[in-house]
């Protein structure tokens, strides 16, 4: 019996540090719907807004067409762009045709067509500019991003 505590003593630690490595990296392994949503998107003011106050802090850029990493593909998009006082968007309407229609042209040049398909694609595509628009922005802050109106089509 004494021979077999040492060897009995090895099995069952090394069992515990299976089942506690599994532990840590099966969720990041098989995911976990809360976890993959952008964080930008998780930082969304969700105080009640009424229609007025809505319309009084979201700016739109219309007929965005450009190409997608793959050149075969062309997409045409119209943002509207929720910002969090009036100042802030008054900002936004000042620099919109100069710094921020420039990144998400940039931006959809570096997207896949996979990347936007899909709610969950759309999702992260906003989150991405929320990030890099926020950057440029010296007033206020961008806090929601909508896709009013979306068509990818090939070539």
């Amino acid at each position: 019996m004494k021979k077999m505590l040492p060897w009995l003593i090895t099995i069952l630690l090394a069992i515990t540090l299976i089942v506690v490595a599994a532990f840590l990296l099966l969720p990041g392994v098989f995911g976990n719907d809360k976890n993959n949503v952008p964080a930008a998107v998780q930082s969304v003011d969700t105080r009640h807004m009424s229609a007025d106050e809505i319309v009084e802090v979201t700016s739109e850029i219309t007929d965005i067409k450009t190409n997608l990493v793959d050149l075969e593909y062309i997409v045409l998009m119209n943002f509207a762009f929720q910002l969090d006082t009036a100042k802030s968007k008054e900002e936004f309407d000042k620099i919109k045709e100069i710094k921020i229609k420039p990144i998400i042209l940039k931006t959809l040049a570096d997207t896949k067509p996979e990347d936007l398909k899909g709610a969950n694609g759309k999702d992260q595509f906003s989150a991405k500019l929320i990030n890099l628009i926020n950057k440029t922005l010296t007033t206020g802050k961008l806090t929601q991003i909508d896709i009013t109106n979306f068509i990818l089509t090939t070539l």
